[in-house]
């Protein structure tokens, strides 16, 4: 297999939204593609990501805010920063494939486990 970063260069690649499509990266100029097989973490919105990280620069996961919401009653991510260590080392620049922070989404599965748990009420 070709050296991933060596195809990289100096152009920009574009992060594929799309949660069925087998591509994370692509650039349209060169024609390349960077696969889920291709990238070191999964993706959390890709389909059969697993584990389903939300905080990639402390390896949270989708699981454990869940938990930390349905079973330890936290209800702000200010809560789920202090159960789950989340946010705490902080480079998503680097460390996110987004390049953005995760506090976004750590809110959208902050309000996904607050639906859950108000489920089994």
């Amino acid at each position: 297999m070709d050296n991933l970063k060596d195809n990289v260069g100096n152009t920009t690649h574009y992060l594929c939204p799309k949660e069925g499509c087998d591509v994370v990266y692509y650039n349209l100029d060169t024609n390349t593609t960077f696969d889920v097989n291709q990238v070191k973490v999964p993706i959390w919105y890709k389909n059969d990501a697993s584990p389903k990280y939300i905080c990639y620069c402390n390896q949270v996961t989708e699981k454990q805010i869940i938990d930390a919401v349905v079973n330890k009653d936290a209800k702000s991510i200010k809560d789920v920063l202090k159960l789950t260590g989340a946010m705490k080392n902080a480079n998503c620049e680097i460390n996110n494939p987004t390049g953005k922070c995760c506090s976004s989404v750590i809110q959208s599965t902050i309000n996904k486990a607050l639906q859950i748990k108000c489920s089994h009420i």
